[in-house]
């Protein structure tokens, strides 16, 4: 068990932090309160459940672990952490730099703070973007789930702990093609568990982004939307280019008042000027979509 606290910057936004890891209604491996979340992973081969509780200037988190609680295990679960709690990108900056832009300056006016909220491990990131790859978000939800119950372990206060990559390559492809994955989806995920059981990917949070771009950009069913969107919840990446999302296009025509969506080349090239920066632009833009005009 570990227990500690993490102070809170002034004008935290902790609703948008619950929102995000209530996703799943169904809060197989996390749920949701008023005050708080838990969270199960596994995380050096030892199911962990994070329990977080909100207070006026920090959140303090306990790590119960069902083994043996080791000093390499506690470091990286209070690494993981912060990402979770959407502090790994400072969103002043930004802020700063788009105070008097006439389409941005009015989206961070009217939600100011906005924070982007980091998978616990490299791993759930990736998976969860190859997950959600050209389908809608409830139906990427829904197979998420399927991931978890078919890959991940059980911890002893009953959350299901998101599975690690060694959990998954060693699942049958039928595990996933059975419940709904496509066979191509199926196989992506496999493949990639593979090379990081085998060494030959590595995904520690440390390493060199662009080897690890280029890596993954070599895995036959990763594309730039995928790499994009694992480096924006796995590594909390500052600059990711997200052209190719569709709510992203969206939310652009939307923002300059066309008829229809942006290409994905005209998205690149306007998302360009806000380098470096473009996470943040990517966010507010998801954002915009919930908002009233």
């Amino acid at each position: 068990m570990m227990d500690f606290a993490l102070p809170l910057p002034p004008g935290y936004r902790m609703g948008d932090v619950l929102a995000f890891h209530a996703r799943d209604a169904e809060g197989v491996a996390e749920q949701s309160s008023a005050a708080g979340f838990r969270k199960g992973v596994m995380l050096d081969g030892v199911p962990l459940v994070f329990d977080v509780a909100f207070g006026d200037a920090s959140a303090r988190c306990t790590v119960a672990a069902d083994g043996a609680a080791t000093a390499s295990l506690l470091e990286s679960a209070r690494a993981a952490l912060p990402g979770m709690l959407g502090l790994r990108i400072d969103p002043a900056p930004f802020a700063q730099a788009v105070r008097d832009d006439p389409l941005l300056g009015p989206l961070v006016a009217r939600t100011p703070g906005l924070r982007i909220v980091q998978s616990a491990s490299v791993f759930e990131a990736l998976s969860w973007a190859i997950i959600g790859q050209q389908i809608n978000l409830s139906f990427a939800i829904a197979l998420r789930r399927t991931l978890i119950l078919q890959a991940g372990r059980q911890h002893s206060s009953g959350l299901w702990c998101y599975p690690e990559a060694a959990d998954v390559a060693a699942l049958d492809i039928e595990a996933l093609t059975s419940r709904k994955f496509s066979r191509s989806k199926a196989e992506t995920l496999l493949r990639l568990a593979g090379l990081v059981v085998s060494g030959t990917l590595s995904l520690a949070r440390d390493a060199a982004l662009d080897k690890v771009v280029e890596q993954l950009l070599a895995i036959k069913g990763i594309g730039p939307w995928t790499v994009n969107y694992a480096l924006l919840r796995g590594y909390g990446y500052a600059d990711c280019s997200l052209q190719g999302d569709v709510a992203v296009r969206s939310a652009l025509q939307r923002l300059l008042g066309e008829d229809s969506k942006p290409t994905i080349a005209r998205t690149e090239a306007w998302l360009a000027q806000y380098a470096p920066y473009r996470t943040m632009v990517a966010a507010y833009l998801w954002a915009s979509l919930a908002q009233d005009d």
